[in-house]
């Protein structure tokens, strides 16, 4: 009975989040835990005043946690449904099946609508993206970076060497001759 108890209280503590700039965050431990970073200082008992992020703006976290806030319920379905599947009596295969017909249908719509939510999410200016990288990067918060890594690779994909330098501010600190020879070893990489 304490332990079903226990897990009711773990499903809503609340976890305090400090910005670079000490604005502080109080968020849902299952959000916080989509970041590993953040996982694992709540393993190692560090929360005691809040968990400080050092390298992450309150602008920037606050995003970050919108997408874990949204991101958090599936992630905790997708842990439940692999334990729960594991444990069905095998009297009760018929029931489970028309249970996971049903689940199926829901889990696609909510997979898709996320899928929504962060096409939506990720339209961000660039210096946002780019805080984003950084931050999600930093709380290993894997999904969103997948997305915003995805988001770049979109921008550069199909683009010239100059479309890609404008689109970026990449200045080029290479000289006509530095750059034919680089165009010469990396040739397989140059469509001209």
């Amino acid at each position: 009975m304490a332990s079903a108890g226990s897990g009711n209280e773990k499903a809503t503590a609340m976890i305090t989040l400090i910005s670079s700039d000490n604005e502080r965050f109080e968020v849902p431990e299952a959000a916080a835990n989509l970041s590993q970073t953040v996982r694992h200082m709540i393993e190692d008992g560090c929360t005691d005043g809040g968990i400080p992020l050092p390298n992450v703006t309150s602008n920037i976290l606050a995003k970050v946690l919108e997408y874990c806030n949204k991101h958090a319920p599936a992630s905790a379905e997708a842990t439940a449904g692999t334990s729960s599947s594991d444990a069905a009596p095998a009297s009760a295969e018929g029931e489970a099946a028309e249970s996971s017909s049903a689940a199926a249908a829901a889990s696609a719509t909510a997979s898709k609508d996320l899928e929504s939510f962060d096409k939506a999410f990720i339209d961000v200016d660039q210096a946002t993206l780019y805080d984003l990288l950084l931050a999600a990067n930093y709380l290993d918060v894997k999904g969103l970076l997948n997305i915003a890594c995805q988001k770049v690779a979109d921008m550069i994909k199909g683009k010239s060497v100059q479309e890609i330098r404008r689109t970026f501010n990449i200045q080029n600190d290479f000289t006509p001759e530095e750059e034919e020879e680089i165009r010469k070893e990396n040739a397989w990489a140059f469509d001209d």
